[in-house]
């Protein structure tokens, strides 16, 4: 078929500018072709590009000491960790086309993160995700859920890799829009790093994996606009089709072949598949290469270039192959059963050139392609929306008044799908296969034992070799209300909860990767939530030493109703010294004790923890308020004394406080020992807080102009006298921990807290068979069996 002249409208349709038509032909001194103009739309994608995001992504910190390769340089950035020992990780979004079609969407998103880790050289050896949907009483949202969890687990199960944490929040921002981001980390050694560049003139250029088809054609394209009921159905094609088998072959096959020392160069085939894979490795080696598409491997009939150069089929590899050295490539394909073919060589002129049928389809700069998009500094402005957010009180809110207020109160909390258990999601998953999860799914970080046999297989290595097993703690976290609330606390706060839940696990954060979700850049409004936010991120994972070693940029989130709250999810990986450092959520013992380290309300905060709060959504149907202040200081100082109390023994549980508030986080700490829905360990507590109801009824003065003009997270003004019940029992007041100890250990606890600055006291005793808890004048009590069953089972019955 001839191709089609290239007009306005055909650019506009390829999301191209005017501007950006004139610079492409500029750089290639002529008219581009369709094919050349496909190529050229999914590299100066978002997705692919950053067009709209580089300049602030330059603002994360990215380097320590234990950055072997940072961000931005590789497919995935790579840590050490110790003895020789590294760990490569990323997460990745998915969203557009999960909205499209949700299990394939999400499988696939799970296919191209694992292959993002073993391109590097490293084994995958865990997962996990961060979900964000609608409301759940919607069918469809209902719908949505169920097959994007069937996705992932369906492609993690069968590749074989434990998903073994993650988050999963409802809110009807993300209707019609749901946020789909995976995360992978696998394990190397020093030497066995992988590099994605084409070097070495006259290398062949291997393609490996199953054929190409024109399932997922322009996908990166797709996932750079804003999506519509039209654009879904348009779009459909652009969801690519996985198959989780034929990875697992690719994976094996891959990691033995960079076990020879055979390859020069390797890139998996992910957005843009064999246009990025080409023109990104030649511009990594600063060399050209050429392709001859009469090569590749093709699952439909007549392909075409544009086709084949655009199609996002999945499992797919490029390989550069050191001359001469063919035939042990072609032999450990054979060997795994793989399709590949020699598509195409390195060559010295710095151009993608493409052939089809004995013609140059494509002839154009690779350096050009990958490195030189147009780069956009947009407009930022604050929205409108934030002066009613700040002029927010809490006149008109009653409080909480007797015990069968807070009683209701806590069941709806825990009720809802976004603080519910979520086992309906991880029992579908297989988060222990390969036996190395150490912390399953439930606690405020999942941790995995890296064992010898975790290692990518070596020809060198010695079966005699004294191998110490490492510990790594892994955790998922963003609170999307505060971002929409407050973009630069709400990032602050992204980063430290995921420092905490590290450190309530033991561990000590060593790198960081994000998920920038946001909605359309060229809205000023929108591109202010997304710069504030990464100014958040980046003074949060500076102030803990976790860099940034890579993630991903997911614009255009929105559906005609209006964008998504702003998401930067953060997930964070830290190194726990020991195995005895290894610390869960969950009540242990009779008897012990329990502290809380913090203080129960941040008095400096008027709102008392209750703005963007969880009660404030669930019962007063109110998303509104400035959110709870994040001082890194306090944040660092309170994981620095958390981790030295575990390491030093004696910290049984650890729990940090974070959405609902101290009540909710006590609950999860009786009732969150049960991996099964048919074996819940329960154990109840008996907790006082009275005391902190004693506040004087004296105005509190305002420390200057600004407090008493209630400017955000000022200190309580005078209108607020004393401590609200609410507050004290569902504000969401950061750097807090429960902590439980043997009685016996409780005063030397809490005396080295306060020595450390951080405050300390004990709020209770565990036992019993009921939750107990004094405020006041008012005590409340519940049946742990209740507890469980509607925090256990609320997602089960919304599904149902």
């Amino acid at each position: 078929m001839p191709e089609p002249a290239i007009t306005p409208e055909l650019v506009a349709e390829h999301n191209l500018t005017a501007e950006e038509y004139e610079k492409i032909k500029e750089i290639l001194g002529r008219e581009p072709n369709y094919t050349e103009l496909g190529i050229f739309s999914v590299m100066w994608s978002e997705h692919c590009s950053y067009k709209n995001t580089r300049p602030l992504l330059k603002g994360f910190p990215t380097k320590s000491p234990k950055v072997l390769v940072p961000a931005g340089e590789e497919n995935a950035g790579v840590l050490d960790i110790g003895d020789g020992l590294a760990i490569s990780f990323k997460i990745e979004s998915h969203n557009h086309p999960s909205a499209v079609e949700p299990f394939q969407g999400a499988a696939t998103g799970v296919g191209g993160i694992l292959r993002d880790i073993f391109t590097m050289g490293a084994r995958p050896i865990a997962a996990m995700n961060s979900l964000r949907f609608g409301d759940i009483s919607n069918p469809e949202v209902r719908r949505l859920f169920s097959g994007v969890v069937s996705g992932i687990a369906h492609y993690g199960n069968c590749f074989g890799i434990p998903t073994v944490a993650g988050e999963v929040y409802f809110d009807k921002s993300y209707e019609g829009n749901p946020l789909v981001n995976a995360f992978c980390l696998g394990v190397l050694r020093h030497e066995q790093i992988a590099r994605g560049a084409a070097k070495g003139i006259g290398n062949p250029v291997f393609y490996v994996g199953p054929a190409t088809g024109r399932d997922g054609l322009a996908g990166a394209a797709f996932a750079s606009q804003d999506l519509t009921e039209d654009s879904q159905e348009q779009q459909r094609g652009s969801v690519q089709v996985g198959d989780p088998f034929m990875e697992k072959l690719v994976c094996e096959a891959c990691l033995e072949l960079l076990d020879t020392g055979a390859v020069a160069g390797i890139q998996d085939m992910g957005a843009a598949g064999l246009t990025c894979s080409t023109c990104e490795t030649a511009a990594r080696g600063g060399t050209g290469i050429e392709l001859d598409l009469d090569k590749v491997p093709q699952r439909g009939p007549d392909m075409t270039s544009y086709e084949l150069m655009l199609s996002e089929s999945q499992e797919r590899m490029l390989i550069i192959v050191e001359k001469g050295r063919e035939d042990e490539v072609k032999r450990i394909f054979d060997k795994w059963d793989l399709p590949w073919a020699q598509v195409g060589v390195v060559t010295d002129t710095g151009q993608m050139v493409v052939k089809h049928k004995g013609e140059i389809v494509a002839d154009m700069p690779a350096a050009k392609l990958a490195d030189d998009a147009p780069i956009y500094h947009r407009e930022a402005r604050e929205p409108k929306y934030l002066k009613n957010v700040r002029a927010f009180t809490l006149d008109g809110f009653s409080d909480l008044d007797g015990s069968d207020a807070i009683n209701e109160t806590l069941n709806k909390l825990l009720a809802w799908p976004s603080i519910a258990s979520k086992n309906w999601v991880f029992r579908q998953y297989d988060f222990q296969v390969r036996n190395g999860t150490c912390l399953i799914p439930g606690s405020d970080a999942a941790v995995i034992r890296v064992k010898k046999d975790s290692m990518p297989k070596s020809k060198n290595d010695d079966p005699d070799e004294t191998f110490d097993d490492k510990f790594l703690a892994l955790t998922s976290d963003c609170n999307g209300a505060y971002t929409y609330l407050d973009p630069y606390v709400g990032g602050k706060i992204a980063v430290t909860e995921a420092a905490r839940n590290l450190a309530c696990s033991g561990a000590l954060p060593i790198g960081s990767t994000d998920n920038l979700n946001f909605g359309n850049p060229h809205n000023p409004e929108l591109f202010w939530q997304l710069k504030e936010a990464v100014r958040g991120l980046a003074e949060g994972c500076s102030a803990f030493e976790a860099p940034v070693t890579g993630g991903n940029v997911s614009l255009y989130n929105q559906n005609p109703d209006g964008a998504i709250d702003p998401t930067p999810t953060m997930s964070m990986v830290g190194l726990i010294e020991c195995e005895g450092d290894i610390t869960s959520q969950w009540f242990k013992d009779e008897g012990d004790a329990i502290i809380l380290l913090g203080e129960p309300v941040d008095s400096e905060d008027k709102l008392q923890g209750l703005g963007g709060s969880a009660y404030l959504q669930v019962s007063h149907d109110t998303k509104s308020g400035t959110p709870p202040r994040c001082e890194l200081d306090d944040a660092r100082k309170l994981n620095t004394t958390l981790l030295g109390l575990i390491q030093a023994g004696g910290v049984k549980s650890a729990h940090d406080c974070s959405e609902g508030g101290l009540l909710v986080a006590l609950a999860e700490c009786c009732i969150s020992n049960n991996p099964t829905r048919e074996t819940p360990a329960l154990i109840g507590a008996s907790i006082d807080l009275s005391d902190q109801t004693d506040q004087s009824d004296e105005p509190k003065a305002a420390d200057s102009e600004s407090d008493a003009i209630g400017e955000p997270n000022s200190k309580l003004p005078s209108s607020t006298p004393h401590l609200r019940t609410d507050a004290l029992l569902f504000g969401e007041t950061q750097h807090r921990v429960i902590v439980t100890c043997s009685d016996p250990e409780a005063a030397k606890i809490t005396d080295r807290a306060k020595l450390m600055g951080v405050p300390a006291k004990r709020i209770g005793t565990v036992g019993g068979e009921n939750l107990t808890i004094k405020s006041g004048d008012t005590e409340t009590t519940w049946s742990t069996t209740n507890l469980h069953d509607t925090w256990w089972n609320a997602i089960d019955r919304a599904m149902a």
